[in-house]
C-alpha cells in the first residue's frame, strides 16, 4: 500500500540548486526538503486533537528551517554559526530528532495510520522534482537522510583549513578532525539504519518507485563515503604520528581505496542526475582515485623495504602507480569541481598535502636508483596487486528511537 507521485522536472520552481557551493572537503549532494502537510484533515477525526497539533508543530518547523537552509547550508559562510554555537545546522537536526518519536507512533504495530497522511519531498538527485507517498515508512526513511546529510555538512564546516593565530598557513586543528570521525560515524549509522531497518519496511514497489535519492545503493555509498572519509582523516593523524608505522599507514590507506571502490560500485549504475548526482558521482571517482594514489605509496615503500631485486622492481612498479594515480586525480579533482554546482578545494592540508609533496619526490628518486641498481627488465611494467584488508571502521549502531508517550493515549 502506499501510492505513489513523482512529479516531473519541470513541473515547477521548487527545487533551488546554487550555482557555487564553495570549498568542500565532504560532499553532500543537496538536501532534500520536506514540503507542508495538514495532519488534521488526514488524521483530525481519528486522533486525540493534542496529537495532531503536535505532529503539524513538529513537522512545520521542520519545514520552515529546511525551505530556508537548504541551498545555503553547504556554503562556507555558515563556518561562524559552528564556531559560536547556534548552529542551524544542529538546530535542524534537534528538530528532525524531536520529530521522530511522534512520526513513528503512524507505523506502531502495523497501524492502518501509515497509510493515511501524503508526505512530500522535494528531490536533490532525482530527475523528478518531488515524491509523494502514503506510507509513514517514507517520511521516516527521509528524516533518516536528511540526518545524515546534516551530519555530512557539519563534517565539511569542521574539515575546512581555518586561519591559524600563529599567522601559519590555514588548517585543520586535531580537534576537528577527531571530531569529524565522530560526525561520520553518526551519519553512517543514520545510513546504514535506513537501510537495515527501514526499507525493508517498505513494500517492494515502493522500493523501486522511490527517488534514486533514497535508493539503496546510493543510501549503502553515502555510509560506505562517510567509513572512508573517517579513515582517510585517521590516515592523516597517523602520517603526523611519529609511532605509527609504514603498515599501519598502508593499512588504513588500503581500507580506503575498498571504502571509495564499494561506494562507487553502489551508484555505478544509478540515474544519478540533476547536476548534484552527476557531482556525486564525480566525487566518488576522484576520491577513489585519489585513495589509489595513497595506497600505491605507502605499498611501495614498504615493498622497498625488502632486500630482492624483486621487491625492488615491485617497489617501483608500485610508486609509477602511486605517482600515476595521483596525477589523475588532480584531473578528477578539477572535472568535480568544474560540475556544476561549481565547487573549489579548500587549502591542501592532511593526508594530501603530505603525498602531494612526497610521491613525485620519492617515486622519481626510487625509481632513478632501482633502474641504475637493475636493468629494466628487471622493473615490472604493472603494479602489484595491493594487499586485502578486512574493514575496520562501522557505522555507530543507530537504533529508531521508542515511540512518544502522546501515543498511549490513543
Amino acid at each position: 500500500m502506499g501510492c505513489i507521485v513523482s512529479t516531473p522536472k519541470d513541473s515547477g520552481g521548487n527545487r533551488r540548486k546554487p550555482g557555487n557551493i564553495g570549498e568542500v572537503s565532504v560532499y553532500v549532494p543537496g538536501l532534500r526538503i520536506p514540503k507542508p502537510v495538514d495532519f488534521s484533515q488526514s488524521l483530525g477525526d481519528q486522533l486525540p486533537k493534542t496529537l495532531v497539533e503536535r505532529l503539524n508543530a513538529l513537522r512545520t518547523r521542520i519545514v520552515v528551517m529546511a525551505g530556508q537552509e537548504a541551498p545555503t547550508i553547504t556554503r562556507t559562510r555558515r563556518r561562524s554559526a559552528t564556531q559560536h554555537g547556534g548552529s542551524t545546522l544542529a538546530d535542524l537536526h534537534q528538530a528532525l530528532e524531536d520529530y521522530l518519536p511522534v512520526l513513528l507512533g503512524l507505523v506502531k504495530d502495523g497501524s492502518h495510520l501509515q497509510y493515511n497522511v501524503q508526505f512530500v519531498w522535494v528531490n536533490q538527485e532525482d530527475e523528478a522534482e518531488e515524491t509523494t507517498m502514503y506510507n509513514a515508512w517514507y517520511e521516516v526513511l527521509s528524516v533518516l537522510h536528511l540526518m545524515a546529510m546534516l551530519s555530512l555538512s557539519q563534517a565539511n564546516l569542521l574539515l575546512l583549513p581555518r586561519t591559524s593565530t600563529d599567522g601559519y598557513q590555514p588548517k585543520v586543528s586535531e580537534g576537528n578532525r577527531r571530531a569529524s570521525i565522530d560526525i561520520f560515524l553518526k551519519a553512517a549509522g543514520y545510513l546504514d539504519s535506513a537501510v537495515q531497518q527501514v526499507l525493508l519496511q517498505l513494500p517492494a514497489e515502493l522500493r523501486r518507485n522511490l527517488p534514486v535519492d533514497l535508493a539503496e545503493g546510493v543510501l549503502r555509498a553515502l555510509c560506505l563515503q562517510a567509513l572512508g572519509q573517517g579513515v582517510d582523516i585517521q590516515l592523516g593523524i597517523a602520517i603526523e604520528s611519529t609511532k605509527a608505522t609504514l603498515a599501519v599507514k598502508r593499512r588504513l590507506a588500503c581500507e580506503i581505496v575498498k571504502y571509495w571502490q564499494q561506494a562507487q560500485d553502489n551508484i555505478m549504475n544509478l540515474p544519478l542526475a540533476n547536476g548534484w548526482g552527476e557531482k556525486h558521482h564525480l566525487f566518488v571517482k576522484w576520491k577513489y582515485i585519489e585513495a589509489k594514489a595513497a595506497a600505491y605509496y605507502y605499498h611501495g615503500l614498504i615493498m622497498d623495504e625488502g632486500n630482492t631485486e624483486k621487491s625492488h622492481g615491485m617497489a617501483v612498479a608500485a610508486l609509477q602507480a602511486a605517482d600515476e594515480y595521483f596525477k589523475e586525480s588532480k584531473k578528477a579533482c578539477e572535472a568535480f569541481n568544474a560540475a556544476q554546482p561549481f565547487s573549489r578545494n579548500p587549502t591542501l592540508w592532511g593526508t594530501m598535502k603530505y603525498l602531494s609533496e612526497k610521491i613525485p619526490k620519492d617515486t622519481s628518486s626510487k625509481v632513478r636508483i632501482n633502474r641504475d641498481l637493475y636493468s629494466h627488465e628487471k622493473i615490472m611494467e604493472t603494479a602489484p596487486t595491493l594487499p586485502d584488508f578486512a574493514l575496520a571502521l562501522k557505522p555507530d549502531e543507530y537504533q529508531l528511537p521508542t515511540v512518544d508517550p502522546l501515543w498511549n493515549e490513543t
